[in-house]
């Protein structure tokens, strides 16, 4: 016979801590196709189109473009393809004072088209800028530059009288 003893106390599971999920390895580059999606999506604004045209599912579309869109590695990429096509299309300070101060110069000629004689047009360069155009460069040159502010002197009695009530006085 074998020795077991018996006991009388039911057995009981001890309670463990449930392992706790691994997150997925962060990723570091996009995907040819998520890079695709981003530049689909800089061109049209539109997650869904984009998705289908880089190449995903027509069915899971929607989800998978919502999905994309909040990817911290896609967002960047956005940002900074929206802030290097701002770059290249908008006109910085610098340039701005640049070209208002050459058309004040008169450095900058106008084109103005005239009728060739067969119903057709041809752009003539005038030999001088307009008056105007050089006087409103000036001006606006003035104005970023505080050349011209107004100055008002306001005189007044700027006395200031408070009451202050706290009910009966007995």
């Amino acid at each position: 016979m074998t020795d077991k003893k018996k006991t009388d106390k039911p057995k009981t599971k001890v309670a463990t801590k449930p392992k706790p999920k691994k997150k997925p390895a962060q990723q570091t580059v996009l995907t040819p196709r998520q890079r695709m999606f981003a530049d689909y999506f800089i061109e049209t604004g539109h997650q869904r189109n984009s998705a289908v045209k880089a190449g995903y599912s027509e069915k899971a579309a929607r989800q998978t473009s919502s999905k994309l869109i909040k990817m911290p590695l896609i967002k960047e990429y956005i940002a900074e393809r929206m802030a290097q096509k701002d770059k290249e299309v908008i006109a910085s300070q610098d340039e701005i004072l640049s070209f208002l101060s050459q058309v004040m110069r008169g450095e900058v000629k106008d084109q103005i088209p005239l009728l060739d004689g067969d119903g057709y047009q041809k752009l003539v360069h005038l030999d001088e800028a307009a008056t105007k155009d050089r006087i409103k460069a000036a001006e606006l040159l003035g104005k970023r530059h505080a050349l011209w502010t107004e100055k008002k002197e306001i005189e007044g009695d700027l006395s200031i009288n408070i009451a202050v009530d706290y009910g009966d006085d007995e």
